[in-house]
């Protein structure tokens, strides 16, 4: 019982890394990546589609994003969604083709897209911290059913410790990778 604790404790930690490095993806640094772009839905005859799903993104160069539509009639639609989807992006069509050029970020825009990166970290780790509450909680009921001696309990909770501390630092690790990214100049 005490290793599917720590299995599901582990489970869910890398989880919240996953979920993490999902968020930080969207987060604008200096450069182009076409993750910027994975939450602009465009209404395509009546159903919201993500843009991934209906046009290739490419990322030419450091400061450019392309997109190319698959449908050329749709080339309107997607220029207004992501004009409209809030980054801070001015599409210029050209053709079947949408051109992104990605402005240099701004010292104080940097600072609050590192607020927004630290907000999901707290964010991880207050799920690990549930996770960790989760466990021990399990720990204790497995104690008081007689499943587990009580030496056990007490080093199965420094191992649910250990393994917590070890998923918070790897959150430190991710989120300071991200800071240096969106500070680079």
């Amino acid at each position: 019982m005490i290793d599917d604790v720590i299995k599901d404790l582990q489970s869910h930690m890398a989880k919240a890394h996953e979920s993490l490095k999902r968020d930080l993806a969207k987060l604008r640094t200096g450069r182009a990546s076409a993750t910027m772009l994975d939450g602009v839905r465009i209404d395509y005859y009546g159903t919201p589609t993500p843009l991934t799903q209906m046009a290739t993104v490419n990322v030419p160069e450091a400061r450019l994003i392309t997109v190319k539509p698959w449908d050329k009639s749709q080339v309107k639609a997607v220029e207004k969604a992501i004009r409209e989807a809030g980054l801070g992006l001015n599409p210029q069509p050209d053709g079947d083709l949408i051109r992104l050029p990605i402005p240099a970020l701004t010292e104080e825009r940097r600072k609050e897209l590192v607020k927004v990166a630290r907000k999901s970290g707290e964010e991880a780790k207050v799920a690990i911290r549930h996770s960790r509450h989760d466990a021990l909680d399990l720990l204790k009921e497995g104690e008081d059913s007689g499943e587990i001696p009580a030496d056990d309990r007490d080093r199965a909770v420094k191992k649910v410790e250990d393994v917590v501390t070890e998923g918070i630092k790897q959150v430190d690790a991710i989120l300071a990778h991200k800071e240096k990214d969106i500070m680079e100049v």
